[in-house]
């Protein structure tokens, strides 16, 4: 008797109807010397504070290392304490006894290093010994069960993988445990922190506090109208004054021809983009649809168990060679498309680009891929993903496209201007949507043709033109542009020589990265604001706390996560890891407990009201109001997209008037720099901010 234990009962009932386990028991299906179970997420879980004998936030206690760390049944909160979790209890005995009715097991979780995590903790949790091999799949279709239990892989070949998994959720729980602890004693309240959270966070705070701060300044440009052509000439100079800009126009003679001082135009290949990986799918997923991280992975999760595509959690943007070998029959499969039949029939007839395919750069799991099956009941966000993926599949095998850039200079005595345009000669992959979707370079236009112009040719020009401009902050992130960040952390690194060791290292793993973010929603430190990310006042309060401390530092978190796929490889001893997590887990609770209490600004002051008189407004997360019965005084903290800090109420309420707040939305989504001023009844009121400002640097 064979025990396949699966991670969900929708891919159990599957695997059971191949190998002909018919028979429904609790929790399982068997029949045709088959038994085959299921887990539900981790049944298993390591085992809190509590159960080592440290029930109460002490800092004599911190830091808490287990030696060993003791695995439990997940728990669930009651109260101030935690407890077995029934459901998963009760699954964990059905295992069990399946494990006991088997000669061996074949481990069919998901394949990858939580799949195998799962179901480690399970076989060491029932001190389980019996040998097992392992069900190692890219996609959920009969074909690929089938192919995958005719020569399951030695179990113990992925040792490395479930120690890899095992050292990130000890380091998770040394790290996130201590450095709550620590903080919450420091400084007497409830704070929760993590080796990802709290990076993550960080990086969420330093660009809306910079947003916030930035002060925008006006600048001018002027441009060339050149006679005959569809295009302007941007003037090269920027000017920070109106007076000087005004000079440099009236100096400017539209009777005076512009001199061609000198032109090319390059031809260039643009080649397809690779497949998607997770990550990549959630950021266009956001970019485009407005889809949350959380989302699409739910739908790519649903998409690979209803055998639509191939396994989403995947790092990898290629595809291996045996693979490769298959995309002809994938794309056969779409020749009855509507919308993309008659390119598949184009497409499938040349040679198909191979810039998808590298075997060294093919990790788990493959680049997502469709099945060549679809199912007929998918949802209406299902069929949006399953196109995405179908347009990149098209895209990434198509030839290059084709395109010319014209670059020119122009002049008039000693004013510049730059001509840039770009032209399509050959669509290749970007006929597959049909029309240019990429972004246009500022000072850049697209035309048909170019004209024919050579150095020193001369131009008429029937006019120029001044316009106005502001400088902009960098852009408050949206979940594509954070993602983006997690997944490239090692860039914003500061030191040359750590930057270039942590080139291409990202915080979090491709599916992790969703629930980081959700993670900070749920604890209240983030919201979400249309399509930004926005910190909480909780949130940027835990962020002003650990600004600059090792809990906070992008650069270690990426440099564990390359550690993490070295103990994976094989490069490294998770031993050596563990001590390296115990030694940083010691210098984060000397860190955070020399935080003092009293320095803390999460105590709110009273002030005196206008309005009544008393003592009586106190300041809550959204708002600051009056408490006496009958006076109706408050200042909403949520003003034009930004929340008033306790900085801004404090000034509000003792000198009348705000600080500068900057980057403020107004209803027509302009935005404008302004003070918040306390009026006699009781109202607010702006004092506008007239005086330009320098850019800060």
């Amino acid at each position: 008797m064979k025990c396949i234990i699966a991670e969900k009962p929708s891919v159990a009932r599957d695997i059971a109807r191949i190998v002909g386990a018919t028979h429904k028991e609790e929790g399982c299906f068997s029949g045709n010397g088959h038994v085959v179970t299921w887990a539900f997420g981790h049944l298993v879980t390591l085992a809190m504070p509590e159960a080592y004998g440290f029930p109460t936030y002490s800092r004599e206690q911190l830091p808490i290392i287990p030696d060993p760390f003791r695995l439990v049944v997940r728990q669930i909160r009651k109260g101030t304490t935690y407890t077995d979790d029934p459901s998963a209890l009760k699954q964990l005995n059905i295992i069990r006894k399946c494990f006991d009715r088997s000669d061996r097991i074949i481990v069919a979780t998901d394949a990858g290093r939580e799949g195998e995590l799962i179901f480690r903790l399970i076989y060491a949790y029932l001190d389980c010994r019996k040998p097992f091999d392992r069900l190692w799949i890219s996609s959920l279709t009969d074909k690929a069960i089938r192919e995958g239990l005719s020569r399951p892989a030695d179990g113990r070949q992925y040792d490395r993988l479930y120690l890899s998994g095992k050292a990130r959720s000890e380091a998770d729980w040394l790290v996130g445990i201590n450095a709550s602890r620590a903080l919450s004693i420091a400084r007497g309240g409830a704070y929760s922190l993590g080796r990802v959270q709290t990076p993550t966070l960080s990086m969420i705070c330093r660009r809306y506090i910079e947003h916030r701060d930035f002060r925008s300044v006006p600048f001018w440009k002027i441009h060339a109208l050149p006679t005959g052509l569809s295009v302007r000439a941007i003037g090269e100079t920027t000017y920070e004054s109106r007076k000087v800009a005004d000079r440099a126009m009236e100096d400017l003679d539209p009777r005076e021809a512009l001199i061609v001082s000198s032109v090319s135009v390059q031809t260039n290949p643009v080649p397809p983009p690779l497949l998607y990986d997770l990550t990549a799918l959630q950021k266009e997923a956001n970019k485009r649809y407005g889809y949350t991280a959380e989302k699409t992975l739910s739908l790519a999760q649903s998409l690979y168990e209803k055998k639509c595509t191939t396994y989403p959690r995947t790092g990898s943007r290629y595809i291996s060679e045996d693979i490769f070998e298959e995309i002809p029959s994938l794309l056969e499969s779409l020749k009855d498309d509507p919308d993309y039949g008659d390119y598949v029939e184009k497409l499938t007839a040349g040679t198909l680009n191979r810039r998808s395919v590298d075997d060294t750069k093919v990790t788990d799991h493959h680049a997502i891929l469709l099945t060549g099956e679809k199912s007929g009941n998918l949802t209406r966000d299902e069929e949006v993903l399953y196109r995405m993926i179908t347009v990149r599949m098209l895209e990434s095998f198509s030839e290059a496209a084709i395109e010319e850039t014209l670059t020119a200079t122009l002049a008039q005595r000693e004013h510049r201007f730059g001509i840039k345009a770009k032209r399509r000669v050959k669509s290749g992959w970007k006929a597959v949507r049909g029309s240019v979707e990429e972004p246009i370079e500022e000072g850049e236009t697209v035309v048909d043709s170019f004209p024919e112009r050579q150095e020193g040719d001369r131009l008429d020009v029937f006019g120029f033109e001044m316009t106005e401009h502001q400088t902009k902050p960098k852009p408050l992130y949206t979940e594509a542009t954070l993602l983006s960040a997690m997944e490239h952390a090692g860039r914003e690194v500061a030191d040359e020589e750590a930057r270039k060791a942590l080139a291409g290292c990202g915080i979090g793993t491709p599916a992790t990265r969703a629930a980081i973010i959700e993670t900070l929603i749920l604890r209240e430190y983030i919201r979400r604001e249309k399509k930004s990310l926005i910190p909480t006042e909780k949130g940027l309060s835990v962020y002003k706390l650990v600004a600059g401390r090792k809990i906070a530092d992008a650069e270690m978190t990426g440099a564990w996560e390359v550690a993490l796929a070295a103990i994976e490889a094989g490069a490294m001893d998770e031993r050596t890891f563990g001590k390296s997590i115990e030694v940083y887990t010691r210098q984060i609770c000397e860190e955070l407990l020399t935080t003092a209490a009293g320095n803390t600004d999460d105590h709110y002051k009273t002030y005196r009201c206008p309005l009544c008189g008393n003592d009586s407004v106190r300041v809550f997360p959204k708002i600051a109001k009056c408490v006496t019965d009958g006076c109706g005084f408050k200042v909403f903290r949520e003003l034009c997209g930004t929340l008033l800090s306790k900085e801004h109420i404090h000034a509000l309420m003792t000198d009348g008037c705000t600080p500068l707040l900057c980057r403020l939305t107004g209803k027509s989504g302009k935005t404008f720099n302004a003070r918040l001023k306390l009026d006699k009844d009781g109202g607010t009121s702006f004092i506008f901010d007239s005086k330009p400002r320098k850019p800060q640097t």
